[in-house]
C-alpha cells in the first residue's frame, strides 16, 4: 500500500484512534502520526505502548502542519475541540471525525473551521465493548463499513484521498448524506442498542427480586461496558432523535422505564416511557 497522507493528527486516543494508528502503520499509510488526549494519564499510556509516532501535550501542537486531522473525541466535545484547533490548521488540510452521528457533528464543528480546510465527516462502523488507548488493534476495521459524509462542493480529490486511507486501513467505504446517515443508523443501530441496554437493566431488577436465578450473560456485561457509547447516542442532538424520540439520558431513561406503572410505550416518533 502507498502512503496517503504525510502527516496525520489523531485528537483523542481511545479505541478508534488507537486502532486507526495501528492499521495505518500496518499499511504504511501515513508518514507521521501525532496524537493528543486531554488526559495526561492517557498520554502517558500512549507513550508507554508506542501509540502514535509523537504524543503531544496540546491539540494545537498535534495538528500543526497535519494533512489530515481526525477528531476521535465524544460528539459532545467536538465543537470545543474544533474551535481550539482551528487557528492552527494548515491550509488545504482535511478534518474528519469518527462520531456515530453526523448532523450534530457537522453543526458543532463546521462553523469553527476556516474556509481553506476540507471537512469530511466519517463514521467507521466498528468497535468493541473495550475503550482506551490499550484497546486498539490493527484489524478492527477489516471488512467493516466506514461511511463518509462529504458536504456538497467538497473537492473530489480530498474525498478520494480519505477514502483511500480508510480502504487501506481495511474498511469498505460508502458515501451517504448526513440526514440519511442519522436516520439509518438511528433505526438500525442506536435504537436497538438503547432497547438492549434498557432490557439488561430490567433483567438486573428481576434477578434482584428473585425472578431470575441465572447470572448476567456475556452480552449483558458487554452492554454494561458500553455506557460511553450509550450516553453519546442519547446526548447527541439532531437527526438521531427521529429514531429514539425522548431518550436524552441513558440512565434516566432506564430508571423511568423500570419504574412501577411505567411500561415501555412505542410511539411513531420513537421510544418513550410512560403509562399506557
Amino acid at each position: 500500500m502507498s502512503q496517503t497522507y504525510e502527516k496525520v493528527a489523531l485528537i483523542g486516543l481511545g479505541l478508534i484512534a488507537s486502532s486507526m494508528f495501528w492499521a495505518m502503520k500496518r499499511g504504511g499509510l501515513a508518514g507521521e502520526v501525532r496524537g493528543y488526549a486531554r488526559s495526561g494519564e492517557t498520554r502517558d499510556i500512549a507513550r508507554e505502548i508506542g501509540l502514535c509516532d509523537v504524543v503531544c501535550d496540546s491539540a494545537a501542537e498535534a495538528v500543526k502542519d497535519a494533512d489530515l486531522v481526525v477528531l476521535c473525541v465524544p460528539v459532545g466535545a467536538m465543537g470545543a475541540v474544533a474551535q481550539e484547533i482551528a487557528p492552527h490548521l494548515k491550509a488545504g488540510a482535511t478534518v474528519s471525525d469518527v462520531g456515530s452521528v453526523k448532523k450534530a457533528v457537522i453543526d458543532a464543528v463546521g462553523p469553527h473551521l476556516p474556509e481553506n480546510v476540507h471537512f469530511i465527516p466519517a463514521h467507521p462502523l466498528a468497535g468493541t465493548e473495550h475503550s482506551g488507548p490499550r484497546a486498539g488493534f490493527a484489524e478492527l476495521f477489516d471488512n467493516r463499513y466506514t461511511l463518509l459524509v462529504p458536504a456538497d462542493g467538497t473537492p473530489l480529490d480530498a474525498v478520494r484521498t480519505l477514502r483511500d486511507l480508510w480502504e487501506g486501513i481495511g474498511a469498505k467505504v460508502e458515501e451517504m448524506d448526513a440526514e440519511h446517515h442519522d436516520l439509518v443508523l438511528g433505526v438500525t443501530s442506536h435504537a436497538p442498542h438503547l432497547i438492549a441496554y434498557t432490557m439488561v437493566g430490567v433483567a438486573d431488577d428481576l434477578r434482584a427480586a428473585g425472578f431470575l436465578t441465572f447470572g448476567p450473560s456475556k452480552e449483558a456485561a458487554r452492554l454494561e461496558a458500553s455506557k460511553g457509547f450509550t450516553k453519546e447516542i442519547c446526548d447527541a442532538a439532531g437527526a438521531p432523535t427521529a429514531a429514539y424520540g425522548h431518550f436524552t439520558d441513558a440512565e434516566a431513561a432506564r430508571a423511568h422505564i423500570r419504574a412501577p406503572g411505567a411500561p415501555i410505550v412505542v410511539k411513531a416518533d420513537g421510544l418513550a416511557a410512560g403509562k399506557g
